[in-house]
């Protein structure tokens, strides 16, 4: 039996392994349905696939890990963007002197584990 989605709506969350540092994002397409016996359900869809919930029990393709910490879409790309485009560190400015961020010749490279830092349990 074919059904037609009562509602799609259009999400794309990002995602980071707390095991590995991997970070991805994915566009969903979340269909609500409504079965024969007055039951709404919800179908998943990533790149025209049926998928199981993000949210329900993510894991990482790149270590399996199954502790991933899900965020608003941009968060992976923003900082990819920043490893492929490093801006040069400016100077931290304190009263009248400045002070170096990090000693000349030498940039801060960013990972995705700089993000995840203060999400790491001590």
């Amino acid at each position: 039996m074919s059904e037609i989605a009562a509602t799609t709506v259009h999400e794309a969350y990002a995602f980071a392994c707390m095991r590995c540092g991997h970070g991805w994002e994915q566009a969903y397409e979340i269909e609500h349905h409504v079965d024969g016996s007055n039951n709404a359900f919800v179908i998943y869809k990533a790149d025209g696939e049926r998928v199981p919930s993000p949210l329900s029990r993510p894991h990482c393709a790149n270590c399996g890990g199954h502790v991933v910490r899900i965020m608003r879409a941009g968060r992976v790309s923003t900082v990819q963007q920043l490893l492929h485009n490093p801006q040069p560190a400016r100077p931290a400015v304190r009263g009248d002197e400045a002070v170096a961020a990090a000693p000349a010749g030498t940039g801060h490279h960013w990972h995705l584990s700089d993000l995840l830092h203060p999400f790491h349990r001590r």
